[in-house]
């Protein structure tokens, strides 16, 4: 299990990636929170998690207005593994918008309608080069951080998207790509111990399984990576203590993730979750070793 720091009265779940005891279950659990940097109390919590709960890497959000804040929390604290969270709609972008006016309004903003971002990626091909050239900057932005980068992900997962996930494909050597998130939940897992919303997690399920299939190869080819399976995909910001302590005792032998969207206002359930006493003691009883991406 994670190693306990003591410092006065507090204490941490550091990641751990050393071998289980013999007789206990191989068990390895990332768990992380997507979209740092986005706000301020969202930084709070993510660090707050980090230090007072289980949580060992977050996704950075490196166009957003707090990602300066969140970078420097980052280096005051580097057993976080922060990864890059790319973000190609519902957010800023990293270039000006002359030098990308497919993907983005006046403002530098991209849309928030994902479905109709969805098909216009995949079927302008035109839009292809200023795609890359998206991608590249946000890179860019996080190597100039001075965080190591811990993996990749997309805001709402768009990573996935045929045409994202095939310039990343393409520039994986050159943006030095490693270690990627490959998002699928287990529906069958999640029809025992989540609730209501039936129609969202069907359709997510039904999606990313056909995504994660077509991306398969690929990862293989290129050495990429990733647990073998994603949680919070299905609960859709949703990640409380209720499901978390159900889903602890449930994880399957190997590698596993579990995302959520930690943060002191919307999303508070969240961050209460990482950092319950319950969901500690869980993890420690169970023998669930916490670790980063960089561990895998």
């Amino acid at each position: 299990m994670g190693r306990r720091e003591s410092a006065g009265s507090e204490f941490r779940l550091q990641a751990d990636p050393r071998p289980a005891k013999a007789g206990t279950p191989n068990r390895r659990l990332i768990v992380n929170a997507d979209d740092f940097g986005r706000s301020r109390l969202i930084n709070e919590a993510v660090i707050r998690a980090h230090r007072e709960g289980i949580l060992t890497t977050a996704s950075l959000m490196v166009n957003e207005p707090d990602a300066t804040e969140a970078i420097a929390l980052a280096k005051e604290n580097p057993q976080l593994g922060v990864g890059l969270h790319l973000t190609l709609l519902c957010g800023r972008s990293a270039l000006p918008p002359e030098k990308i006016p497919g993907l983005v309004n006046a403002r530098g903003e991209f849309s928030d309608n994902p479905v109709g971002v969805g098909f216009r990626y995949f079927a302008r091909r035109g839009l292809r080069e200023q795609l890359r050239a998206e991608i590249h900057a946000q890179f860019a932005r996080f190597r100039a951080s001075g965080l190591p980068l811990d993996h990749l992900n997309g805001h709402l997962h768009l990573h996935l998207h045929p045409t994202v996930f095939g310039l990343l494909c393409e520039d994986a050597a050159q943006l030095d790509l490693r270690h990627v998130r490959l998002t699928r939940d287990d529906f069958r897992l999640n029809a025992k111990i989540g609730r209501g919303r039936w129609l969202y997690r069907m359709s997510h399920a039904a999606l990313f399984t056909m995504l994660v299939a077509r991306s398969r190869e690929a990862f293989r080819r290129l050495n990429l990576r990733a647990p073998e399976r994603v949680f919070g995909l299905l609960q859709d910001s949703h990640v409380d203590e209720e499901y978390v302590l159900k889903l602890l005792p449930r994880l399957p032998p190997g590698d596993s993730e579990l995302y959520s969207h930690p943060s002191l206002d919307k999303f508070r359930p969240e961050f209460d979750a990482l950092v319950s006493p319950q969901v500690k003691a869980r993890v420690a009883e169970l023998g669930i070793r916490l670790i980063r991406y960089q561990d895998l």
